[in-house]
């Protein structure tokens, strides 16, 4: 599955978020009044844990959705008038790890609001320009000048793994969608 271990990828790259640190690491970083879409949701973990701490999720959807109130939809097709017409104030996900998919949602998503994205601690570093540009995608360097805060999460645990998955990390990356220009937290 990834770059030091064996394991083989999952479909769609769907890891669960049931490890309730990461909403736990998340939620003191979020304002009074969030209302976020979860665009990867799966079964709703991470939404489940973030409505604990009083975030209100507006949407969730997936492209293979698995559970309850959570909506088939492809987030690669929202437009910036979809996101607006929800009233939502952040994008909050586990993206997919599949680079193409991912580079694209995170470009997508930080032009529409600010955006919460749970990710492997070294992703920050990462340096594969070359393959980046060849598949026609934005760089890590390129993404992270739009990061605004990392959280770190710690060692998660990751649903099908008999070993925790990779120490992770909570970037915060985008623009406002408001005026000011100033990334909402």
């Amino acid at each position: 599955m990834g770059k030091r271990s064996t394991f083989q990828r999952r479909k769609q790259d769907r890891y669960l978020t049931f490890d309730r640190r990461a909403g736990q690491a998340l939620a003191p970083h979020l304002t009074f009044g969030c209302r976020f879409w979860e665009p990867c949701a799966g079964r709703g973990d991470l939404v489940d844990q973030l409505q604990s701490y009083g975030a209100q999720c507006v949407v969730a959807t997936d492209i293979q959705p698995e559970g309850a109130g959570i909506f088939r939809s492809d987030a690669l097709q929202a437009t910036r008038e979809d996101v607006d017409s929800t009233g939502v104030t952040h994008i909050i996900t586990n993206p997919p790890w599949t680079r193409d998919i991912l580079h694209q949602m995170i470009w997508q998503f930080m032009h529409m609001r600010p955006t919460w994205l749970l990710f492997d601690a070294d992703w920050p570093h990462t340096i594969q320009d070359d393959l980046a540009r060849r598949q026609g995608l934005k760089t890590v360097p390129e993404l992270m000048a739009h990061c605004v805060r990392i959280v770190s999460v710690g060692r998660l645990a990751a649903k099908g793994f008999s070993i925790p998955r990779r120490v992770r990390a909570i970037l915060l990356i985008g623009r406002s969608h408001r005026k000011t220009g100033k990334a909402g937290m």
